[in-house]
């Protein structure tokens, strides 16, 4: 009898590593949603802290709805401002990073199968590594015409058409080069011809053949001990039976919702049920709206910060 009892609290203890977080079904507090897309939210503790997330969950064949993106062209709006500016779509959720001198995306953007922004290959030196330059391949995850979702290393240039990708993360490297040529870059790896209609940037890739697998050291994103530090987090990814994931954590919030680090936001990812998925722009950018209601709490000080892009669904 000791001997069962024994496995049965090991099989329990494995079960409550196994589902950490108990997701509830709110579909009722965000409709009215069409087919094959609904809304969770959990406020289970991560690693003993308070947390709030919530993700969307949309069947990518499902034909009453599309998967498309928008830039602000030079200027940032709030995910409120995307909403009312492009006709109320389903979901609104910020995505990529980008500096605020230019209001520029550092990462690539894909609209109806063309590139609206590209991914930034150059990051210049600091301190005694001043004349130096640091070239990642960051990732990013699109949508094809066929309705399948893949997450990739991509190399970009407005002088190419479309992305190439790389499915394996390829290690940056450090020159004295400003900038390389579309064929010196595209020799650092196994590229194709990626032709996404939907795609947006960010990074690094948190899951990778459904196992918590982060890039950062190759993408170069999050130095030193960054990687542990908690935030707001946006992520997207995708099911091995073809759902995409939108993910929003909160955080900021003392007593109320932590945020979480990469490595955190990775096993939600893959308790989930993500094969693959990124880390998108976090922090005060952090925002999703679901029929224009806010999920988290957005935790810039102008409560929804503007930013330069957005993914979106739209139902048709």
């Amino acid at each position: 009898m000791k001997k069962i009892a024994a496995v049965f609290v090991l099989a329990i203890a494995t079960l409550a590593v196994q589902a950490q977080w108990n997701w509830k079904n709110v579909d009722s507090l965000y409709g009215p949603l069409p087919k094959g897309v609904h809304v969770y939210t959990t406020n289970d503790l991560v690693d003993g802290k308070p947390n709030i997330a919530y993700y969307v969950s949309a069947d990518l064949k499902e034909k009453g709805i599309e998967f498309t993106t928008q830039v602000g062209n030079g200027k940032r709006l709030t995910p409120t401002q995307y909403f009312e500016q492009e006709g109320k779509p389903l979901l609104v959720m910020n995505c990529t990073f980008f500096e605020f001198v230019h209001n520029s995306n550092l990462n690539v953007v894909v609209k109806e199968g063309k590139m609206a922004a590209y991914q930034q290959h150059t990051i210049n030196g600091r301190g005694k590594d001043t004349f130096t330059y640091r070239h990642p391949f960051g990732s990013a995850i699109g949508i094809a015409r066929n309705r399948k979702a893949d997450v990739a290393w991509l190399y970009t240039d407005s002088a190419q058409s479309i992305p190439y990708a790389s499915q394996k993360p390829i290690a940056a490297f450090k020159d004295s080069v400003a900038k390389h040529t579309g064929k010196e870059m595209l020799q650092m790896g196994d590229f194709k011809k990626w032709k996404m209609d939907a795609a947006v940037g960010g990074g690094p890739v948190l899951v990778q053949d459904g196992e918590v697998k982060i890039s950062n050291n190759e993408e170069m994103k999050f130095g030193g001990k960054q990687i542990d530090d908690k935030h707001p987090r946006t992520a997207m990814g995708y099911t091995k039976d073809g759902k995409l994931i939108m993910l929003v954590i909160e955080g900021r919030f003392p007593n109320k919702a932590e945020g979480a680090t990469l490595t955190q936001e990775a096993r939600m990812l893959k308790e989930i049920g993500c094969v693959e998925a990124l880390n998108l722009d976090g922090g005060g950018s952090s925002c999703m709206l679901v029929n224009g209601k806010q999920t988290i709490t957005p935790s810039d000080k102008e409560q929804q910060r503007q930013v330069p892009a957005v993914f979106m669904i739209k139902a048709k």
